[in-house]
């Protein structure tokens, strides 16, 4: 019964490595895309928003 040994020294190296891995990871999704792909994904998204907006129904109560 007895615990496996761990080197806290090389625990915390392999810990830092996985976090920065996922940060790589995260920062290839956010920034590594082409700038066609960032224009598509912005007129998507402002499409989207116009879309959203003009389906707003106005009640004109201002609420006072």
């Amino acid at each position: 019964m007895s615990a496996e040994i761990v080197n806290l020294r090389q625990f915390r190296k392999k810990q830092a490595r996985t976090e920065q891995e996922k940060q790589a990871e995260q920062n290839r999704i956010s920034f590594g895309r082409t700038k066609a792909e960032k224009q598509l994904t912005r007129s998507q998204n402002d499409k989207a928003d116009k879309a959203h907006r003009d389906g707003r129904i106005e009640t004109g109560d201002d609420g006072a």
